[in-house]
Order: C-alpha cells, then sequence, then structure tokens
C-alpha cells in the first residue's frame, strides 16, 4: 500500500512497486531496495539499467523538496538513499547519500541526458545527511547540508526532455543484496531557494 506522506501530494511509484514502510509518528518514510538494483546510463557504453524504483509525485512547477537521509549498516558498495528526477531512461538525475568503493559514505549526484553525468561530492562522517532537490525556472538544482539549515551547493542543470517529471525518494543497491534507506525530516516548498550559493 502506498502511504500518504503529510505535505506531500499523493504518491506513485516511477516503475513496479517497492518496499516501503511509513511510521507517522516518527515521519519516517523507509525504503527497502530489492538486490541488484540501479538506475545508470554508463557513459562508458555499459548496459542501461534503470530497476529500481522511485516513489514520488508529479514535480510542480516550482518547488524545493528537502529530507534527512539515513542509510542503514552494513552498506555494501554503492547503496545509497536518493532524492531521485525522472522523465524517463534517458532522462533523470538522482541525488544520492552514497557508500563508496573506499568505504565512505558521500554525497553523489547523477545527471542524465541520455548519458550519465556522475560526480562525486564531499565525504559525510555522520550517519546521515539532509539532501535538496529544487526546481528553478527550466533548471534544477541540488544541495546537501549536515543540518538542514546551512546547505551546500552541488549542481545546476536542466533535463533535456519537455516531458512531465516525476520527484521522489529511492533506494539503490546496485552490487548488494538489500538496502535500507530511511528519510524523516521531509519539507515540500513551494518555492525554491532565492539563491542557489549563499547558503539558504
Amino acid at each position: 500500500m502506498t502511504p500518504e506522506i503529510p505535505g506531500l501530494p499523493a504518491l506513485e511509484w516511477t516503475s513496479s512497486e517497492g518496499h516501503v514502510s511509513h511510521d507517522p509518528a516518527e515521519g519516517t518514510l523507509t525504503l527497502t531496495a530489492a538486490p541488484g538494483v540501479d538506475w545508470t546510463n554508463d557513459s562508458l557504453g555499459g548496459e542501461p539499467q534503470h530497476r529500481a524504483t522511485a516513489l514520488g509525485f508529479r514535480a510542480p512547477a516550482a518547488f524545493s523538496l528537502s529530507a534527512r537521509v539515513l542509510v542503514a549498516s552494513p552498506r555494501t558498495t554503492f547503496d545509497a538513499g536518493v532524492l531521485t528526477l525522472w522523465a524517463d531512461s534517458e532522462h533523470w538525475a538522482k541525488l544520492c547519500f552514497e557508500y563508496s568503493p573506499q568505504g565512505e559514505a558521500m554525497v553523489v549526484s547523477v545527471v542524465t541526458n541520455n548519458y550519465s553525468d556522475d560526480s562525486n561530492g564531499p565525504v559525510v562522517t555522520a550517519p546521515w545527511v539532509y539532501l535538496r532537490v529544487s526546481r528553478v525556472g527550466p533548471a534544477w538544482a541540488f544541495h546537501w547540508s549536515p543540518d538542514g539549515r546551512d546547505w551546500s551547493f552541488v549542481r545546476l542543470f536542466r533535463l533535456d526532455t519537455e516531458k512531465p517529471v516525476h520527484v521522489g525518494f529511492m533506494s539503490q543497491a546496485p552490487m548488494g543484496e538489500s538496502c535500507e534507506a530511511r528519510f524523516d525530516a521531509i519539507n515540500l516548498k513551494d518555492e525554491p531557494p532565492a539563491d542557489l550559493r549563499n547558503g539558504s
């Protein structure tokens, strides 16, 4: 059953129904990835993969969606809790709290217009991180924060499509048997930050 999250529109999956639970008392949304699922359009020519499924809603014309993201241990390489944008298999983006091959948790962003532009951000030593995705006119912005108050700019980009875009939450486990990603402090605002680079 698809949960109802206070403050968010009705939720739907991008593809097949995933494993989800919601604790209204704690305000926690938990997504558990199936084995070997991810989104990737490898720039080196590897086989595309879109077996992961995201839970979310149609992106408004202007908004910011933020959440605190925690990934339960133990973690396998590339396990992540993710904020997502999805138009179709060739036009999507994701902002991840991901486990690196070096055994470090970090902020990773991927933007896909046919092929994926994959960029590693800062290493995060805390057990969680705040992630935010915003729609800014014709573009999209990613930010991260250690505390949900002061935000660091990750990237500004466009998706080369006129299709509606689905924004939401996802758990990925491309190399593992599962990944449990927990989202809380979920906050949807009806406008993006006024300045993308001043920490607001």
